[in-house]
């Protein structure tokens, strides 16, 4: 069985579970002999933002020479990129020994998410890290992440999404995110909405802790350019100027927070220069060409993020051509008002199936698909295939069909 295959069957299996739940899984570490107290913590919630704050965060502490771990989730290509060391992810072998090594110390059943967060938890302690960035996987407050506790937690942003699960309104949604908060632990949090922010506040004073919020600038840039020469220009404070290796303003946010941690955290300005100036986010407006075809492809899946890439995209190049919009979503999600954003921004909109369990399909979508506009093809090979006949192509509403398309473009075995 190779990889691929064993990881495939890892998750079918274990998704069938409700999982063992925070307290378990906190016993469940204490039997690993505590991996998470060998290294120090950074610990990111949030609706959108943290797989880009996270990624970042890690690179600029590697950067500064520290030994760092990143988990985050999902993959795009393949199922190592959510456990990784230095940038490096982790080898598939190494995967399945972690894996192996906590199933063999488990008393009750892991679902999915508790086995590799306790797997990657494991993993970084025995390569000796000095630095873990984590992403929470849903919420924050009941996920298996929440067993750690940080040198510093952030929050990037707050929206509606995950509504089944982690509330109906904002604040509902900001108590989720806030329960990774800790007695004493620093937080710092970006701009969020008035009736999250006071949420978020409240939690930090029952924990005794201090608050740092992050808003445009503050002060680490005077204004911004986007897109110039494939780079966001940021003039600093100091009239200098770096080349942020990401585009769109919210994007520069997300620096501005990782920008805070790092000098936080004690990192030399530098080494963030050097850090934002050589990020590689894959899926977040990655251009790709194949053949005469330029494929964007950005992994905005709720309704805020896709507004958001609506926006910056008037600013791009692009913004005054009408390319072909391939999108499939997870049905999870809020897919109907996804496709209403997309389908009234541009002229021509495929909609697929990315390859997931979670995808939502033909079933699923009902009217939404009877637009003139909309084409429904289910197949996303034949869907890539379709969209091709166009110069430019958006792909975008789920990292699953992301990675699907970065994979038969890039030609990835």
């Amino acid at each position: 069985m190779n990889f691929n295959t064993w990881f495939s069957d890892l998750q079918t299996r274990t998704a069938k579970n409700a999982g063992a739940g925070l307290p378990a899984f906190k016993e469940l570490l204490a039997r690993l002999g505590s991996p998470q107290h060998n290294y120090q913590i950074i610990h990111v919630a949030g609706t959108n933002g943290k797989g880009t704050v996270c990624t970042l965060l890690a690179h600029t502490l590697a950067c500064a020479g520290w030994r760092t771990g990143l988990f985050v989730s999902p993959h795009l290509v393949s199922p190592t990129e959510r456990v990784q060391l230095n940038g490096q992810p982790i080898l598939p072998q190494d995967f399945i020994t972690s894996v192996q090594t906590v199933l063999a110390a488990q008393a009750e059943p892991l679902n999915f998410f508790e086995l590799i967060t306790a797997a990657a938890l494991v993993y970084f302690a025995a390569q000796n890290a000095q630095y873990v960035v984590l992403e929470t996987g849903l919420g924050g407050r009941k996920d298996p992440t929440n067993a750690c506790t940080p040198v510093l937690s952030m929050i990037t942003s707050i929206g509606l999404d995950h509504t089944a699960v982690l509330g109906t309104t904002l604040a509902q949604i900001a108590a989720q995110k806030a329960g990774i908060i800790k007695p004493g632990v620093p937080v710092l949090c970006g701009d969020v909405p008035v009736e999250a922010a006071t949420v978020i506040e409240q939690a930090v004073v029952d924990h005794h802790a201090t608050l740092t919020w992050v808003r445009a600038g503050n002060p680490f840039y005077e204004y911004a350019y986007d897109f110039i020469n494939g780079f966001t220009v940021l003039h600093t404070a100091q009239r200098t100027e770096w080349n942020l290796h990401l585009l769109g303003e919210k994007q520069t946010q997300n620096a501005c927070l990782v920008y805070h941690a790092a000098r936080q955290l004690g990192v030399a300005q530098s080494a963030i220069q050097t850090a934002f100036e050589t990020v590689y986010l894959p899926g977040r407006f990655e251009r790709l060409k194949k053949g005469p075809t330029t494929f964007i492809l950005d992994g905005a899946h709720n309704p805020q993020a896709v507004q958001n890439l609506l926006t910056f995209w008037q600013k791009t190049p692009y913004g005054l051509q009408h390319p072909t919009v391939l999108c499939g979503f997870m049905k999870d999600k809020d897919f109907a008002q996804m496709i209403r954003l997309l389908a009234t921004h541009f002229k021509h909109v495929i909609v697929t199936v990315p390859p997931s369990a979670r995808a939502a399909t033909q079933a699923d979508f009902g009217d939404l698909l009877n637009a003139d506009n909309i084409v429904f093809e289910p197949d996303y090979h034949k869907a890539v295939s379709l969209a091709q006949k166009e110069p430019v192509v958006l792909c975008t509403g789920s990292f699953y069909l992301v990675g699907a398309v970065k994979k038969l473009v890039s030609n990835y075995q």
